[in-house]
């Protein structure tokens, strides 16, 4: 008794399922590393806005360290850093990151500075 042959959609059925599992690694790193990159991003630019009110802060005659922490919206500024030295202000931030030893090895840095004239 001889059987049918079989048609090529029922021996790769279920193939599709098998390749996107295989696959579902490398899209949730690829997730990652853009999520990583688009956080570095955000906090180079809420750096440059703290150093920046930082700045315009100690050129008022304001407190430049409360003046870039007030420029930086909600827990942003939990890991923020100010420095002040002479008409300067140095901001350093670490950006957010799923993993911790990622987080503690990315910081980014800004500096903004007051020209007296």
């Amino acid at each position: 008794m001889r059987h049918p042959p079989r048609r090529a959609a029922e021996s790769e059925q279920g193939q599709a399922s098998v390749e996107l599992f295989g696959a579902l690694p490398a899209l949730l790193l690829l997730g990652l590393i853009i999520f990583q990159l688009l956080a570095v991003g955000y906090a180079s630019v809420l750096a440059g806005s703290a150093a920046e009110a930082g700045a315009l802060a100690l050129a008022g005659g304001g407190d430049p360290r409360r003046g870039a922490r007030d420029a930086v919206p909600g827990a942003s500024g939990v890991r923020m850093r100010v420095e002040v030295s002479g008409g300067r202000v140095e901001v350093r931030m670490h950006p957010p990151s799923p993993l911790a030893a990622v987080a503690e090895r990315l910081e980014v840095r800004a500096e903004a500075s007051v020209v007296e004239g």
